[in-house]
């Protein structure tokens, strides 16, 4: 005996689905695409509310056109026009501005006793690192003006201490020709012997010798000091 099974939808070759199976995926997909419609109409309202600007005129009669309003504070909103960011108290705004942006002087006065607190304190910190940055000013000043100070303290010393070598040497060499012997000439028997006269540097070499010993001594005191500053 042979039995026909008509299978009741193809979603394939050599596959078969049920009806049901089938609807559930359908309604998936209508779900989907009603919630991408949602969230981009959504989406567009937020983006025109955003965009919308209108006139807003305190009672004092400031007016700011083509407003946008970009925030919404306790105290007042905070408007974007042509010339810039402002915000506007709803103290200086009429009655119906103030009704329709759910003002309430309590939280607003709170509010601003708690803003200006908080500027209050960010003003002292803000003078507090001022403090803090003239005083590590101040410090790397007096160690860049001692740094300098002992460079100069430093190359003075080298130029005394040349100084004082240099005069080292010219005495020396004045001491040595202060102890060699007078002019050469002939005398004696028949005129033979080579004989000197008297050098006239000769008395000046006490002094010479003198002054050396000061030179040297000041050299050296110079130089201990040249050691200790270059350390």
């Amino acid at each position: 005996m042979a039995f026909d099974v008509e299978p009741k939808h193809f979603a394939g070759p050599g596959i078969l689905l049920d009806r049901g199976i089938s609807n559930v995926r359908t309604e998936d997909l209508q779900f989907k695409e009603e919630m991408k419609t949602k969230i981009l109409t959504f989406l567009v309202l937020s983006f025109i509310s955003a965009a919308f600007s209108e006139d807003f005129k305190t009672v004092n009669g400031k007016e700011y056109k083509d407003a946008t309003v970009s925030r919404v504070e306790p105290d007042g909103i905070v408007v974007k026009t042509k010339s810039g960011i402002s915000k506007i108290r709803f103290a200086e705004l009429p009655k119906e501005v103030q009704e329709r942006f759910h003002y309430d002087p309590q939280k607003a006065s709170a509010y601003s006793a708690e803003q200006a607190a908080n500027y209050t304190a960010y003003q002292k910190q803000q003078e507090e690192a001022q403090r803090e940055r003239e005083n590590a000013a101040a410090k790397q000043k007096a160690v860049f003006v001692e740094q300098e100070a002992a460079k100069n303290r430093t190359q003075a010393l080298q130029a005394r201490y040349n100084e004082l070598r240099r005069q080292e040497d010219d005495l020396l060499l004045q001491i040595g020709e202060a102890k060699q012997p007078g002019p050469a000439y002939y005398g004696g028997k028949n005129n033979r012997t080579l004989l000197h006269h008297p050098n006239p540097q000769k008395s000046q070499l006490p002094l010479l010798q003198s002054r050396l010993s000061d030179v040297r001594r000041e050299k050296g005191e110079v130089r201990k000091q040249l050691e200790k500053a270059q350390r």
